[in-house]
C-alpha cells in the first residue's frame, strides 16, 4: 500500500475513533447522567451507572488508543511536528490536550482513585457526586466538540 493510502487510513480511523470516543462522552453527558440523576431510587443509580458505563469504558480506551495512534502516525507521515511551535494551528495543541485528559483520566487516574473516590462520594451523597461528575462531563464534552469544530476549520484552510 503507497503511504499516500496509508495516510488516509490513518484519517479514516482516527475520525471514526473520535466519533466513537466523544460520541460515547455526549451520550455519557447528554443522556446517561441526566437519565440517573432523576431516578428515586439513589441505590440503584450508582450501580446501574458503574453497569453502564463501565462498558463504555473499554470501548473509551481502545478508541482514545487509537485516536492517538493514528493522530501521532499522520504528524509524522506530514513531518508537522513543526505544527506545535505555530500558533496558528492552536487546534492541534487543543487535539492534543484533550486526548491526553482523556488518556489521563482513562488509564492513570480512574485505575488508581478516581472510581473508587466516585464510589465512596456517591454513597455518601449521591446527588451530590452525580451532580460533580455531570459537571466535569460537561466541560470534557463542550472542550472535545471544540477541538472537533477547531480542528476541522484549521484542517479545512480556517486560520485566525
Amino acid at each position: 500500500m503507497e503511504s499516500f493510502d496509508q495516510f488516509v487510513v490513518a484519517r479514516i480511523v482516527h475520525i471514526l475513533a473520535v466519533v466513537m470516543w466523544i460520541g460515547g462522552v455526549a451520550f455519557v453527558t447528554t443522556v446517561l447522567i441526566p437519565s440517573l440523576r432523576s431516578l428515586e431510587q439513589e441505590d440503584n443509580r450508582l450501580q446501574l451507572f458503574e453497569r453502564l458505563e463501565g462498558r463504555f469504558g473499554f470501548q473509551a480506551k481502545i478508541t482514545t488508543l487509537l485516536t492517538g495512534l493514528s493522530g501521532l502516525w499522520m504528524l509524522d507521515y506530514l513531518n508537522a511536528w513543526s505544527r506545535y511551535l505555530d500558533p496558528q494551528f492552536w487546534w492541534i495543541h487543543l487535539m492534543t490536550a484533550v486526548w491526553f485528559i482523556f488518556t489521563l483520566v482513562l488509564f492513570v487516574l480512574e485505575p488508581l482513585f478516581l472510581h473508587k473516590f466516585f464510589h465512596q462520594l456517591a454513597e455518601k451523597d449521591s446527588d451530590g457526586a452525580f451532580k460533580k461528575l455531570h459537571i466535569m462531563h460537561i466541560v470534557l464534552l463542550s472542550i472535545s466538540l471544540l477541538a472537533i469544530a477547531a480542528a476541522m476549520a484549521g484542517a479545512h484552510g480556517l486560520s485566525f
